[in-house]
């Protein structure tokens, strides 16, 4: 264990151990200061027992008072009827009695005074009964809750004795270690001091040595060296910059990401415009069928099918921005000319929707303009009509801040470096609005198809390609959906510039430094292959008349190619055409073969009848075939004759049967084909639209798979951290389940004397208020 690490664990120990001794203090006190709580409580619960008896002997003097005046009364009334019954008995009596009765309402009035005294001091008693018994209650309560809270502090003071008992043993093992280390580290500490004061000897020595060659570097830079290039800015940027390879890395992993949301956003985008063109072809009229379009949907549909030249060229210069970056060189927004080219494809590709958004706009105006468009298809859509200006204002917008960021590469920019953090979060909220704006699309289109299923005009044929341009507006929300996400939890490592140096000079995450020129990696890549032509050994020579013979050869073999190749060329052209003839002749065969079966059946009919005719039966009518003639009853003598004029007949007339029957024939074939031809590209409609959305969720599921084996090595190394933290929570478990279950042991233990200290105060309060009801009973008596 090194020194420093045994400094920090005693320092620690040193640091809960004097947190320790103030818990103890606090503790401590609050243990005393509950103890004479305690003692005070004891105090009054005595007394108010000596008030309670003061009160039960004044209670007893006042019942004996009553009773004697209570016998007083019956006296005097005892007295009072024996003067009535005299007086009654004696008619004449002495002028005694007035006296008597003057005695008599003075004891009255006596008595009632007497009386209610007596009642005032029942009520008294009565009350401060009820309140002594309150008081004594809660004082009993508390004397529980506070012999409970005693006896829980004299439990965690105890384990905390314990515990400090056993850091202090601890810490001085520790202390003994740490001293005979401190022993062994001084000696270190001496040896490293005689080292250390050799090594600065060396130094001085080194750099003495130092000084004086720079003195001399210094003269001959002086003296030699004429232009110094990190001496002037414009000229430093032009030195290839040192830079951090993980940024470098990074930024091209993030650029190859943003390749393929780009790509699935052009892809999803041209085949949305594709099936919008075929949809204005069939919708509100079907070109198909003859019917003619209206002059806005066949310019719509002109435009539309140049959506390809347009977006193509989109993701190709991403695409050949993303493979000109390199790990080995530096790529900034100062550095990125590729974006350039990216940001003039977009504004072209911006412009083309808005040269597309009148013709879409007149094109929705025309279809709520049809006799079968009811009031609710007409909501509907107005309501595209409102979002689609909204998807055109959107992508200006992404076109501005594009341009703008684009123009950070160029040496004629108009704003400073410290706005490009703005125009990216401009960015990242213009790709949530296009989010937005699309999703906002899809609904509107989604309902609009639903209600125009619904009409009696609706064939297959629009409903498929509604089908196809629903899903492509689907894959379009689903991959704005990513891009959006994707650019703003980047945003911070877009906005953020990276460090880099050149020679002279640090070039830090400053906004007013030196940059680097857009030059460099061109210059550097020059540099690069100049040194390894240098460097690369020259090969052997070759004698002058072998050159010569060489020549000659390459100059036949030449010759012979060059005509091979002229050969070849004129070999395909034949081969093209022989192909040609091949696929006519397949169709003349095919003609013929129709042909045959109808002139075999054609035969046999005629067959049927000749040999009717000479049985010399009468024909029945038979199924008009083209050029026969039939035989009558009256034609039979001259039957010969009949058939072969019958047979010339026939003969002649199949010359100008000939040209209707082939029309037919190229009908019915141009009809069956016609119809297969629709029903292949329907087919290849759906197999299209299901190709596009299984490659987006083939992109997704495989970035989800790259995701899932991220997170599955990031939740192991979780797991083995939480294995860990188990493992020493479990070694704190048993340590805390052990503490406790001492804890709970004393805590039993002290519950137990609280039980029978209880139980004997109860006692002692049964014996006392038997004590006091024997005494009240005697009294009584």
């Amino acid at each position: 264990m090194a020194s420093g690490d045994i400094q920090n664990k005693y320092q620690r120990l040193a640091q809960e151990y004097a947190k320790m001794k103030s818990q103890h203090s606090v503790l401590k006190k609050a243990v005393i200061d509950e103890q004479s709580k305690v003692a005070d409580l004891t105090e009054s619960v005595k007394l108010k027992d000596l008030s309670i008896r003061k009160f039960e002997q004044e209670i007893d003097s006042l019942t004996f008072r009553n009773q004697q005046l209570a016998k007083r009364v019956t006296v005097l009334q005892d007295e009072l009827d024996s003067a009535a019954v005299k007086k009654k008995n004696k008619t004449k009596g002495p002028v005694e009695p007035a006296p008597v009765v003057a005695d008599l309402s003075v004891f009255g009035e006596d008595l009632q005074k007497k009386i209610q005294e007596n009642e005032r001091l029942h009520m008294q008693v009565h009350q401060e009964t009820e309140e002594h018994r309150q008081v004594v209650a809660s004082l009993q309560l508390r004397l529980e809750q506070l012999e409970k809270e005693a006896g829980q502090h004299q439990s965690v003071l105890d384990s905390i004795h314990q515990n400090h008992k056993a850091l202090v043993d601890k810490l001085q093992q520790e202390k003994a270690m740490l001293e005979v280390k401190l022993q062994k580290q001084e000696t270190d500490v001496r040896d490293s001091k005689r080292i250390a004061d050799h090594c600065q000897q060396q130094l001085k020595r080194v750099h003495a040595d130092l000084s004086s060659r720079l003195d001399d570097s210094t003269k001959v830079i002086q003296e030699k060296v004429i232009f110094n290039d990190t001496k002037y800015q414009e000229l430093n940027v032009l030195n290839v910059p040192t830079h951090d390879r993980k940024h470098q890395v990074k930024a091209k992993e993030l650029i190859g990401q943003a390749l393929g949301y780009i790509g699935d956003l052009v892809s999803g985008m041209s085949n949305y415009l594709t099936y919008a063109e075929q949809r204005s072809q069939i919708f509100p009229m079907d070109s198909s069928t003859g019917e003619p379009l209206s002059p806005t949907n066949r310019r719509l549909c002109q435009y539309l099918h140049e959506n390809a030249s347009h977006l193509r060229p989109i993701e190709q210069s991403f695409r050949s921005f993303h493979e000109g970056l390199r790990e080995d060189a530096l790529t900034t927004l100062e550095t990125a000319t590729g974006i350039q080219d990216f940001s003039e494809k977009f504004h072209s590709y911006v412009a083309y929707m808005e040269k597309l958004l009148p013709y879409q706009l007149r094109s929705l105006e025309e279809e709520c303009a049809v006799s079968t468009c009811s009031a609710t298809l007409e909501a509907r859509n107005m309501e595209l009509h409102a979002s689609l200006p909204k998807l055109t204002a959107t992508l200006s917008k992404l076109d501005n801040y594009l341009s703008l960021i684009a123009t950070a590469s160029k040496s004629s920019r108009e704003h400073p470096r410290t706005n490009q953090a703005a125009f990216f979060t401009q960015m990242a909220a213009g790709l949530k609005q296009l989010h937005e704006v699309l999703k906002e699309i899809s609904k509107h289109y989604n309902t609009k198809v639903s209600l125009e299923h619904q009409l009696p005009t609706a064939t297959q044929k629009l409903k498929t390609t509604d089908e196809c341009v629903v899903s492509s507006l689907v894959a379009l929300v689903s991959c704005t959906g990513k891009l959006a996400p994707f650019f703003s939890s980047n945003l911070e490592f877009f906005v953020s510039r990276a460090g880099y140096r050149t020679r002279g000079v640090s070039l830090c995450r400053d906004t007013d430094g030196p940059v680097s020129s857009p030059v460099v990696t061109d210059l550097r890549d020059r540099a690069t292959s100049y040194i390894s032509r240098i460097k690369r050994p020259c090969p052997e020579s070759v004698p002058y008349k072998t050159a010569v013979l060489n020549r000659r050869t390459l100059l036949s073999s030449t010759e012979s190619r060059e005509g091979l190749a002229q050969q070849l060329t004129t070999a395909q052209e034949k081969i093209r055409g022989l192909e040609q003839e091949k696929e006519h002749w397949m169709l003349e065969a095919q003609l013929l073969q129709v042909r045959l079966e109808k002139e075999t059946k054609r035969v046999s009919q005629l067959e049927v009848e000749l040999r009717q005719l000479q049985a010399g039966q009468v024909l029945t009518p038979a199924p008009p075939v083209e050029g026969t003639q039939t035989a009558t009853p009256g034609d039979r003598k001259s039957v010969g004759s009949d058939v072969e004029t019958s047979m010339l007949g026939k003969l002649e007339s199949s010359a100008a049967d000939e040209s209707s029957e082939s029309e037919t024939r190229e009908q019915l074939i141009k009809a069956h084909f016609t119809g297969r031809v629709t029903e292949l590209t329907s087919q290849l409609q759906l197999a299209d639209s299901k190709a596009v959305n299984f490659h987006s969720e083939c992109r997704a599921l495989q970035q989800r798979l790259g995701l899932a084996e991220k997170a599955k090595e990031k939740f192991q190394e979780e797991l083995q951290t939480a294995q860990q933290k188990i493992a020493q929570l479990q070694d704190e478990l048993t340590t805390t389940t052990s503490n406790y279950e001492s804890q709970l042991s004393m805590m039993s233990e002290h519950l137990c004397s609280m039980n029978d200290k209880l139980t004997q105060q109860r006692d002692e309060i049964d014996a006392l208020k038997l004590s006091n009801k024997g005494s009240k009973k005697g009294k009584g008596r």
